[in-house]
């Protein structure tokens, strides 16, 4: 058994080994996640998680996390910034928004693929305590497995849960990916962090499809990063406006809160926008061949979706930027639009071609 003194060492160790490998902040959670738990499976009875059928599947494993990782008893979350290096990142961001002719793509997936940047380095991580202690039970995740990420992070005094559902921390908003190193050694954890979010609703507000229920309360079935990412079938026709040009999650919740004038850019270059992702139009994306779209797409997390899924939701921002080309008069930025979408008309996935029906008859 590890002396406490020792352990506490080691724990002042690994933050600072953290921060060597790029992350903002650590810090450490017990996992005695059985108050969490009740939240998860009222959450759940309600439908919220729509067709993320895993979310229930792997409910217990969320709740009981030495059945996932067998003898573990602390959990060092991390956090690792991703926003842009530009400081009027949140007001080009709505610029972007308001331009009907561009794509909108969240600004966490205009680089590579952090489920991968970050879980890497949380080995690397893994590695250097191993040296340190020797052999030691452990696993690293990052949103890759039935992990209360969001939860244990608060645990650990990296943030607060924000009424929009995610981590919010006051240096650095929450623009920052969430990683997990569960592990068998009996670390001191840290004190939670407390709510700051007071009176504030922006993020409630600045809900484009109405998705946070409650504050605290996220209905996934009518989040737009849900409908672009996680639905696998039709986007429903009431979201469809709503969407404007976002083609790959949303970023509006982030964006209103008061607190990301405290967002940190990315320390590592590997979540730099890469393909022009921050600066395409919707026409030129949605001319990508099955072929480029793997390409380019190689290494990032929106590859997961697939080229279909990425067709069917440019053809629904093409459809509202005709829908406004056809209001305000504009006939040949709308013809532009409509020869854009009937190359695909005959395209051999029902889905893409339903979506491209409906996106002609907006104009």
């Amino acid at each position: 058994m590890e002396s406490e003194s020792r352990l506490e060492g080691l724990a002042g160790h690994i933050r600072q080994w953290a921060r060597e490998l790029g992350f903002a902040h650590a810090g450490v959670a017990d996992l005695d996640m059985a108050d969490a738990a009740q939240g998860l499976e009222a959450w759940l009875a309600r439908g919220m998680h729509g067709e993320m059928d895993y979310m229930a599947r792997h409910a217990q494993l969320r709740a009981e996390p030495a059945a996932l990782v067998p003898g573990a008893r602390r959990a060092v979350m991390v956090a690792m910034d991703y926003a842009p290096q530009d400081a009027e990142w949140v007001s080009n961001a709505w610029a972007t928004l308001r331009d009907d002719e561009r794509a909108y793509v969240s600004r966490y997936a205009l680089g590579r693929d952090y489920h991968k940047v970050v879980r890497s380095r949380l080995q690397k991580l893994a590695d250097r305590i191993a040296a340190e202690v020797g052999p030691f039970g452990h696993r690293a995740f990052c949103d890759s497995a039935p992990v209360m990420e969001v939860e244990l992070a608060r645990r650990a005094g990296l943030g607060w849960r924000g009424k929009h559902t995610l981590l919010l921390s006051r240096e650095r908003g929450s623009t920052f990916f969430l990683g997990s190193l569960y592990l068998d050694l009996p670390l001191p954890v840290d004190a939670p962090a407390s709510d700051h979010c007071g009176s504030c609703s922006r993020c409630i507000e600045a809900c484009p499809t109405g998705a946070i229920v409650a504050p605290y309360r996220l209905d996934a079935r009518r989040c737009i990063s849900y409908l672009t990412i996680e639905a696998k079938g039709p986007i429903p026709v009431e979201f469809r406006s709503a969407m404007g040009n976002r083609i790959y999650g949303c970023d509006d919740c982030q964006l209103a809160c008061p607190w990301n004038r405290w967002a940190q850019p990315a320390a590592v270059p590997d979540f730099a926008a890469r393909h022009r992702l921050d600066a395409a139009t919707l026409v030129e994306l949605f001319g990508w061949t099955e072929d480029e779209f793997a390409q380019r797409m190689a290494g990032s997390a929106i590859l997961r979706i697939g080229q279909a899924r990425w067709l069917r939701n440019i053809a629904v921002a093409l459809g509202n930027a005709l829908r406004a080309s056809a209001e305000a008069g504009d006939e040949t930025r709308a013809e532009s639009l409509r020869c854009a979408l009937r190359a695909r008309a005959d395209h051999p996935d029902p889905i893409v071609r339903e979506h491209v029906g409906w996106a002609l008859a907006q104009g």
